[in-house]
C-alpha cells in the first residue's frame, strides 16, 4: 500500500508536467477525456472532414515491449529531479513475482498493475508515435490527415490514398525503433468514405464498429454500432455471470442485472446504436430466463411470469445515455 501510494504521488507529478504536452490526439488514461470522448471526436472527424482512407492500428504486446532506456531518456527531456527519476528506474526493474515462487527482472515493460503505467505509456507513445505524426507524418501531407489514439490502440485518417499508404509502410520502422510492433492482424488500410463503399467497408476503434451510411433525409453519415465481436464476448461474459449467479436470491440477482445493463448502455448508448443495445437485451434476457429456470429441477418461470419479474424489479431497458447532439456540436467546434 505504500508503494501504491507513493506511485500515485509520482503520477501526479507527472501528469502535472505532461498535461501540457500532451496533444488533443490522445485520449487514454488522461483526467477528464475517455474512450467516448475519442469516439466522438474521431466520428465527427470522418463525418465533417475530407477523408477517403483509414489506417485502423493497434501494438502488439505494448505494455510488455517498452524500452526502459526510451522512457527515461523521454522522461528526462522533462523531468530534472533525479529522485524521482531513479524512484521510476527502481520501478521498472522490480522484480515480479511467479506463481512457482520465482522473481522475474524484467528488462523491457512498465510495472504489471502498477498506478504509474498508465502515465509512463502515454509518455512513451508521446515522442515515439504522436509528435511524430504531428511534425513529420502531417506536414508531408498534401490533403488532410488526422490522428486518434487511445492508449495503444489508435486510427489514421488521410485524404489520399498514397498518404494513408506511405503512413502505412512507415509506421513499423517508426514504432521498431523504440522496440515496438504493429499487431499485423489488427492493422489495415482501408477506404473509408461515402462517395463510394458506402457500408462495404468497417472497422473497428474501441469496441464501435464505424460504417458508412445514410441518415433520414438520404444524406452519408458516419454509423456506429456496437463491434460484433464485443457483441459476442459480452454475450459470453453475460452467461458467466448468470451460470455462476443465478442461484443466489432473486432480489440479488436483478440488483446485480439492473447495475450490469446500466453500465453497458453508458458505454455503448451512443447515437445511432440502438437496435445493437436491443439485440444485447433481447439475447441477455433469453439466457437469464434459461439459467433462472434451472434453479430447480422444475420450471420456475414461464415466459409470462419472467416478464412480469422483469416488470416487478424495474429492468433497465436499453437506451441511449447523454446528449448527443450537444456533445457532437461541442467537439465539432
Amino acid at each position: 500500500m505504500e508503494d501504491k501510494r507513493l506511485q500515485r504521488a509520482v503520477a501526479r507529478i507527472l501528469e502535472a508536467i505532461y498535461e501540457q504536452d500532451f496533444l488533443r490526439c490522445s485520449y487514454g488514461y488522461r483526467p477528464q477525456v475517455g474512450a467516448l470522448d475519442a469516439v466522438d471526436k474521431l466520428t465527427v472527424k470522418l463525418q465533417f472532414g475530407r477523408y477517403h482512407v483509414v489506417v485502423e492500428a493497434d501494438i502488439k504486446g505494448f505494455f510488455d515491449n517498452i524500452q526502459h532506456d526510451w522512457l527515461i531518456r523521454m522522461l528526462e527531456e522533462r523531468l530534472e529531479d533525479g529522485a524521482v527519476l531513479r524512484l521510476i528506474r527502481n520501478w521498472l526493474k522490480a522484480g515480479v513475482l511467479e506463481t512457482d515462487g520465482q522473481v522475474i527482472h524484467p528488462v523491457t515493460g512498465t510495472p504489471q498493475g502498477g498506478v504509474l503505467s498508465p502515465i509512463l505509456a502515454n509518455v512513451y507513445l508521446h515522442y515515439a508515435l504522436d509528435l511524430w505524426f504531428q511534425k513529420v507524418v502531417k506536414l508531408r501531407c498534401c490533403g488532410e490527415a488526422c490522428l486518434i489514439r487511445y492508449a495503444d490502440d489508435f486510427v489514421a485518417a488521410f485524404q489520399y490514398p498514397e498518404e494513408a499508404d506511405r503512413f502505412y509502410q512507415e509506421l513499423g520502422p517508426r514504432l521498431g525503433k523504440f522496440g515496438l510492433e504493429v499487431a499485423p492482424d489488427k492493422t489495415r488500410v482501408i477506404p473509408f468514405s461515402h462517395q463510394h463503399a458506402r457500408g462495404r467497408t468497417s472497422f473497428d476503434f474501441l469496441g464501435f464498429e464505424f460504417r458508412w451510411g445514410t441518415d433520414r433525409a438520404g444524406k452519408p453519415h458516419v454509423k456506429r454500432r456496437t463491434a460484433r465481436k464485443k457483441l459476442r464476448n459480452s454475450i459470453k461474459r453475460f452467461t458467466a455471470w448468470c451460470r455462476d449467479t443465478c442461484r443466489s436470491r432473486v432480489r440479488d440477482v436483478f440488483r446485480d442485472l439492473n447495475a450490469k445493463l446500466r453500465g453497458y448502455y453508458r458505454y455503448y448508448g451512443v447515437h445511432g446504436n440502438s437496435p445493437s443495445l436491443q439485440q444485447f437485451f433481447n439475447q441477455a434476457m433469453r439466457i437469464l430466463f434459461k439459467w433462472l429456470n434451472r434453479r430447480s429441477q422444475r420450471r420456475s418461470y414461464t415466459w409470462t411470469g419472467f416478464t412480469a419479474l422483469l416488470r416487478h424489479f424495474r429492468v433497465e431497458r436499453p437506451r441511449l445515455v447523454g446528449r448527443p447532439n450537444t456533445r457532437m456540436a461541442a467537439l465539432e467546434a
